[in-house]
């Protein structure tokens, strides 16, 4: 079998050697005689992942005590409801930093519950670029600060994150979770899809405060509710069991590599080869974001001297089995996603063959 290189933005690549578990444990799950697809969900088969999984989470990524680990399904998106309608109500508010299509999204489904304030916004700019400090006016009225950390398709990544006045920040972090040490100071929520460094799709992941929970309206319909899913272990009702199955062998491969101080090595060290293949070649490889320090080591769109040039890219590209390296529907152009599991030869061969094509249409 000869595997692509998946640049794919989302599902995206995992690693082979998880999947390689997966199916080698797929119809005989431990000698238990029934798959993990077919297991309880109150099982000991079960219950043995869902324990190992979040005591994974404390000690690869460093997920303080304080802090609930919940597995949840219905995607990130239906955090964008969930998060206000605990924390929102009649005459609070929530500071937004506007930094992308995920935030402008969050926002629309926050003003069905309070007041949104845009505390800054590139918008004006097409997001190429990330809020400077002096350009941030966080309303101190504002019950928490929703940012998002890692934009997909415009390339923009928070490398240091704000100060936001000594709220609680709520942060969206599907596009880049576990892709770098993080300080868990700075935030009191924090919520992923896991279908980019975390698993597959269908699973949320959420890291809830415990402070955080005393100011969670407790009238808020039962499955929308925190507390129920930290009450419930989340199996209030029936979660994503295969996904958290291969989020925990995802994990564990995490700490084989070395854990994140070796996952964070190697993303710099991807991202920096294409990086330092579009800084080299400026006229042919036109990065979309103007500032390099707001540069996503997750996400790379690119836009070439023509529409027919990019459309001829990806035909070669595909030829050469690199997929998904397609702009988004909205803004065309080329992407290079290079998530956790991305390997490195992968890249590399992809910076030869932009190397390659430039020079040879040019």
């Amino acid at each position: 079998m000869t595997r692509a290189y998946n640049f794919n933005p989302g599902p995206a690549v995992l690693p082979l050697s998880v999947l390689e578990r997966v199916r080698d444990e797929m119809v005989d799950f431990r000698g238990c005689g029934m798959s993990i697809l077919e297991v309880s969900h109150r099982g000991p088969e079960y219950m043995e992942v869902y324990k190992k999984t979040i005591d994974l989470y404390r000690e690869v990524f460093g997920v303080p005590k304080e802090f609930h680990v919940l597995f949840l399904g219905g995607g990130a998106s239906t955090q964008f409801f969930h998060v206000p309608w605990n924390l929102l109500g009649p005459g609070k508010k929530v500071s937004f930093l506007h930094t992308g299509h995920w935030s402008k999204l969050a926002m629309k489904e926050a003003k069905r519950f309070g007041e949104v304030v845009i505390a800054a916004s590139s918008e004006a700019e097409n997001y190429t670029r990330l809020p400077r400090k002096d350009e941030i006016k966080i309303d101190p009225k504002s019950t928490y600060v929703h940012l998002v950390s890692n934009n997909t398709i415009f390339g923009t990544q928070w490398q240091a994150f704000p100060d936001c006045a000594g709220l609680p920040v709520v942060a969206d972090m599907s596009s880049d979770i576990m892709s770098r040490r993080i300080d868990f100071g700075k935030f009191d929520l924090i919520f992923a899809g896991a279908q980019k460094n975390l698993g597959p799709a269908g699973l949320t992941v959420v890291f809830i405060k415990d402070s955080l929970l005393k100011l969670c309206n407790p009238e808020v319909p039962t499955m929308v509710s925190y507390k129920t899913h930290i009450d419930g272990e989340s199996a209030y009702n029936t979660p994503p069991v295969f996904a958290v199955y291969v989020n925990c062998l995802v994990l564990e491969w995490i700490k084989a590599q070395g854990g994140m101080e070796a996952v964070e090595k190697a993303n710099n060290k991807k991202a920096g080869m294409v990086y330092e293949v579009m800084d080299s070649l400026p006229k042919f490889y036109k990065g979309t974001v103007v500032d390099p320090g707001s540069r996503s080591k997750m996400n790379i769109p690119i836009r070439l001297p023509s529409e027919d040039l990019e459309k001829k890219f990806l035909k070669e590209a595909e030829a050469k089995k690199f997929i998904g390296l397609k702009g988004h529907r909205s803004v065309g152009g080329i992407r290079v996603s290079i998530y956790n599991a991305f390997p490195l030869e992968g890249v590399e061969k992809l910076v030869k063959f932009m190397r390659e094509f430039a020079k040879a249409n040019s």
